[in-house]
């Protein structure tokens, strides 16, 4: 065994030779932290709730009028269609239904309500508690009695239906698979290429288990889970390869495995740390925004961020400790046929000889794809949205058939002092509303000719808000489905100034006091939003128009701003990676043209593989059944793919090279007030 030297350097390095001399109690540690969490979680199951809720717009006051009246429970549909016609299959499907009215939490079922032409009818199911209370056998019970109609066709849709019909795609392994066959490409080793996904992996199941135990506490949206994995080990990883990159640079170097080790902890540890908080900063401005759904989301995906930057600069060093002699023999015979960072070198030549074309090209590029992002449409998913062939969206097209496209999406019409009658006659005549039903206490229940997810439906709400209810006398409430998307994009849309006033002004600031640097945090940010601006716009060409056979739609509310987030502190990685070897060159040199070509040079391997490590993990997302995942990981994919490779590689070389020295540049006064923090030891 290696003798491990006294620790020497910053913080980083002497917690690098703690884990070093503790190398099994580093890993022990971080094994029973996993089994712990993981075991207790699994005694205490999950209470994932999505909650939309947005108090203070109109729609969430019809909510919460109308869960004043109405009895709490779960509900789901049952809907039947027979080309003969209900009625000849009366025998069966009254059988049935006395079959679920004998099932555990089932309170009520209401006898079926046939369509106009007696095909197609629907039966409602009210249980006694809400959906994720309801035991999921008995939904499984429930779903598999309910289909039990003799020739009758049966398709079942509702919450419940929806809890045991979500089912996740092979995404995580398949992302975590391809992630290590780029590692192995990229060290010519298998145990190398373990260790980033090892660690990914510790990281990314302990948070897993400890938002599944305070989900029970907190509200937690149910697809916080599948989102922090999705994230959790795209960053993951990407910490652990830097680090361990620096690390065989290092080794090359001629340092020993153990100072090879402490060294790289304290610079490319350094950077993994304040890349990780320039991502929890973005995170948590989501909090900014002031919407609740999205606020256990924002913390979860923050914590696992904060996991992984803990793994990689603990139980990284432990690993890297217990396998050094391996490593370090692989490390030395791939060196050996391999002139690292030459090409790197020649692209930065090429860059700087011609910065301007470059430049263009890719600004171009980036404007260009984010001319679509102004024509997003923000909405909620329903049923017309799940996979073809599932039970929830056959019931859905069945409705749709018997009872028009507007059916599964009725607009609620709450007054407190206003006229029902006069609101049923006022509603009836307006163009675009094809059935109104008769008051029920203070609401009125009105059906659009169009469906939840067309464009029509939305600026119905609008028109029935400003110009059609304020004719009436008295006060009304326009709710439902649409009309709480409607309200959740307009809150958005409100509040995102100072969202990104919030995100952007921060992570600026952060770089400003690293880099010494006004210019640099001002690139950063324009280029980190042209990034953020083209993957929406190519999200919004596939998602929200349809290509490459995509179902059109619109895009999921909340996604933009989680994506905005998410991708700003994950670009703000790869700046600190690349301009930090490139700080520390011009601290060394002085020579603004040198530091350019040696800083690509360090990283630029580093960066393609650490963004086609998260592009693969991200987009292997869109295999998930979920369309809010797909649209999760096309935008995340989409913006790793540019920055990586046009950002980094093309923009940031060829605007250095125009900066030239002044890039480096903070007046007098200023340098004196911000505090020190180095990347650099």
């Amino acid at each position: 065994m290696d003798t491990i030297t006294r620790t020497t350097g910053g913080g980083l390095a002497r917690l690098a030779g703690w884990a070093q001399r503790h190398r099994w109690l580093a890993v022990a540690l971080w094994a029973l932290l996993l089994i712990g969490v993981t075991f207790t979680s699994q005694l205490a199951g999950s209470a994932f709730h999505d909650d939309n809720s947005l108090p203070g717009t109109e729609s969430q006051q019809v909510v919460d009028l109308l869960d004043k009246t109405a009895q709490s429970g779960a509900s789901a549909q049952i809907v039947l269609k027979a080309d003969g016609g209900l009625a000849a299959n009366r025998a069966p499907i009254d059988t049935m239904l006395d079959d679920v009215r004998s099932l555990p939490h089932v309170r009520s079922v209401t006898e079926p309500t046939p369509s106009p032409d007696g095909r197609i009818g629907y039966a409602t199911v009210t249980f006694d508690a809400a959906s994720t209370d309801l035991p999921y056998d008995d939904i499984v019970k429930f779903a598999d009695t309910a289909k039990q109609a003799g020739p009758v066709e049966v398709a079942l849709a509702g919450d419940p239906i929806e809890r045991i019909s979500e089912s996740g795609g092979p995404a995580e392994g398949a992302g975590l698979l391809a992630a290590l066959v780029i590692l192995v490409f990229l060290f010519r080793s298998l145990l190398a290429a373990g260790l980033p996904v090892i660690t990914a992996v510790f990281a990314v199941g302990s948070t897993l288990g400890v938002i599944t135990v305070v989900s029970h506490f907190v509200d937690i949206a149910g697809y916080t889970a599948p989102l922090m994995m999705l994230v959790g080990f795209g960053v993951g990883v990407d910490y652990a390869l830097l680090i361990f990159s620096r690390y065989r640079t290092e080794i090359l170097a001629g340092h020993d495995r153990d100072a090879a080790a402490r060294r790289a902890l304290d610079t490319a540890g350094r950077s993994v740390l304040f890349a990780g908080t320039t991502v929890i900063i973005a995170l948590l401005g989501l909090l900014a925004l002031g919407l609740g759904g999205l606020r256990g989301v924002a913390l979860s995906v923050a914590l696992t961020v904060l996991m992984t930057m803990l793994a990689s600069v603990t139980l990284l060093p432990a690993l890297l400790s217990l396998f050094g002699k391996r490593l370090e023999r692989g490390i030395r015979r791939h060196a050996a046929r391999r002139d690292h960072g030459k090409a790197w070198r020649r692209l930065a030549d090429g860059v700087q000889r011609r910065p301007v074309a470059p430049l263009a090209i890719g600004l171009i590029v980036l404007i260009g794809l984010s001319i679509p992002a102004a024509g997003m449409r923000l909405g909620f998913a329903d049923a017309s949205t799940d996979p073809a062939g599932s039970t929830t969206r056959k019931a859905y097209d069945l409705l749709a058939e018997g009872f028009g496209p507007g059916f599964t999406g009725p607009l609620a019409v709450v007054t407190e002092d206003g006229d029902t009658d006069a609101l049923q006659r006022k509603l009836a005549a307006t163009p675009g509303i094809a059935q109104v039903l008769p008051p029920a206490g203070r609401t009125v229940l009105a059906f659009p000719t169009t469906s939840p997810q067309d464009e029509a439906t939305a600026e119905l709400v609008t028109r029935l808000r400003t110009e059609v209810l304020p004719t009436l006398p008295g006060h009304y409430l326009v709710g439902g489905s649409v009309a709480a998307a409607t309200d959740f994009a307009g809150a958005v849309a409100n509040r995102l100034p100072l969202f990104v006033l919030v995100v952007v002004g921060l992570s600026a600031l952060l770089l400003m006091v690293v880099f010494r640097s006004i210019l640099i945090p001002l690139k950063a940010a324009l280029l980190n939003l042209l990034s953020i601006g083209a993957s929406l716009g190519v999200m919004t060409l596939v998602f929200g128009d349809g290509w490459f056979g995509a179902q059109p739609g619109p895009i999921e509310a909340f996604v933009p701003v989680m994506i905005f987030a998410i991708v700003f502190g994950l670009s703000m990685d790869y700046e600190v990676f690349l301009v930090s070897r490139m700080h520390e060159e011009w601290r060394r040199t002085g020579n603004a043209r040198l530091a350019v070509r040696e800083g690509l040079a360090s990283t630029g391997a580093v960066i393609t593989a650490a963004g086609a490590i998260m592009v693969l993990v991200f987009g292997a997302f869109l295999l998930d059944p979920s369309r809010m995942l797909a649209q999760f990981g096309l935008g995340l994919a989409v913006a790793v793919l540019l920055d990586a490779l046009v950002i980094r590689c093309l923009l940031v070389p060829a605007i250095m090279r125009l900066l030239g020295a002044r890039a480096w540049w903070l007046p007098g006064w200023l340098d004196r007030r911000l505090p020190h923090f180095a990347l650099e030891p």
